[in-house]
Parts: C-alpha cells; sequence; structure tokens
C-alpha cells in the first residue's frame, strides 16, 4: 500500500435516539491519512478537529493480524481503544465535559487486507462508565490515494 492514503470511518450506535425520537443516522468522518507497515502490523495516522475542543487530536490506528485494532488519541483528549474479539478493553476517555470511564466489549471483528485496500468491520458493546449505553458497528476502510 502507498503511503497516502484515505481512511473512512463509519460508526453506527443501535438505540441511540436523536431529540425527535428517531433513530440516530451513522456517523462518517472520511480524512487523509499517512499508512506504513511496521513488524507486520498496519499503522494509520491522521488528525481531527474535535468539537468543542480547540486545535486537533492525532489519531493512531494500529492493527495487528485479524484479531487486534487500537486507535490512539495523543494531545487534547487523549485516549486508547482496544478491541480485540471475545474481550472487554476499559480506557479513561477525555471529553469536553471532563473524563469518563469507557467499556469496548469486541463481539467480532472482521479484517480483510488486499494490496491497495483494508477493511475492517467490528461488532461492540459500548460501557460508560460501567453501565451499558449501546451496542454498535464500526467500518473502517483504509486505501491507497492515487
Amino acid at each position: 500500500m502507498k503511503k497516502d492514503v484515505l481512511i473512512s470511518i463509519t460508526g453506527l450506535h443501535y438505540g441511540d435516539w436523536n431529540a425527535d425520537g428517531e433513530e440516530a443516522e451513522p456517523i462518517e468522518v472520511i480524512t487523509p491519512a499517512t499508512y506504513y507497515l511496521k513488524n507486520g502490523k498496519h499503522y494509520v495516522i491522521y488528525d481531527e478537529v474535535a468539537e468543542g475542543m480547540p486545535g486537533s487530536v492525532r489519531n493512531t490506528v494500529k492493527i495487528t493480524g485479524d484479531s487486534m485494532f487500537e486507535v490512539t488519541k495523543s494531545g487534547r483528549g487523549g485516549s486508547r481503544m482496544v478491541f480485540e474479539k471475545d474481550k472487554m478493553n476499559m480506557t479513561n476517555y477525555q471529553t469536553p465535559y471532563g473524563e469518563v470511564l469507557v467499556g469496548v466489549h469486541t463481539r467480532d471483528i472482521q479484517v480483510h487486507v488486499e494490496e491497495e485496500n483494508i477493511d475492517v468491520e467490528i461488532s461492540y458493546g459500548l460501557d460508560v462508565n460501567e453501565e451499558a449505553v449501546s451496542e454498535c458497528q464500526l467500518k473502517v476502510n483504509i486505501r491507497s490515494v492515487g
């Protein structure tokens, strides 16, 4: 895969309702990123502007084989979310309103790697401060640019 990539991240939280009583729409982010392969692990680095916070947050995605997906946010709003099939991982997640304890229980993870494309699908349960909040679906596509 080339160094310059586009990363597309789509997230859906089942059971989330908006103010009108309708189920929430998926959230999608598409942004340029930098890709590299090191010691058999895929890394993607990109910056995002966090709503309600000045500046940007550096995100590092690490994909290890077909069983682990990690997102590390550094700078303001730092955190590390780890997705491993059939495991619960806890992290302190910084929000504009303070820190919350987030639990991620990964139910399934599928990683498909091709020469110029990587697809990841993750199903997981989300806990906040030790209370179940929602069931979630995360889809990530990383593809070479040019």
